[in-house]
């Protein structure tokens, strides 16, 4: 039940058809290749916000407004939260990284 070609013949999913001597030497090859193209930076310096600003200019992650509710001649107040209105945090920039060295 469930099984996969890559299983039954016990191959590394990501290597060449080309690579003989099984899936260590497919493993070792692909640890020794070096990547191509494009070079990835070690850091992140930016990340997209998670929070809203609403009208007034507050930054939350959520809003909520009172409403008050009547129930059988009692009123009430009840927190509603806001969905409309809302304009996303957008792109932020984080602090440099800092040096995890500790000198003694």
């Amino acid at each position: 039940m469930g099984a996969s070609g890559s299983k039954a013949r016990g191959l590394w999913p990501f290597a060449s058809a080309a690579v003989g001597g099984g899936p260590e030497a497919a493993v070792a090859e692909q640890a020794l290749m070096r990547p191509r193209g494009l070079v990835v930076p070690l850091f992140v310096f930016t990340h997209r916000g998670s929070m809203f600003y609403d009208e007034d200019g507050d930054l939350a992650h959520e809003f909520y407004e009172e409403t008050i509710v009547t129930k059988n001649g009692q009123k009430r107040a009840k927190l509603r939260r806001v969905h409309k209105n809302l304009i996303p945090q957008g792109i932020v920039k984080l602090d440099p990284p800092a040096s995890t060295w500790i000198s003694l």
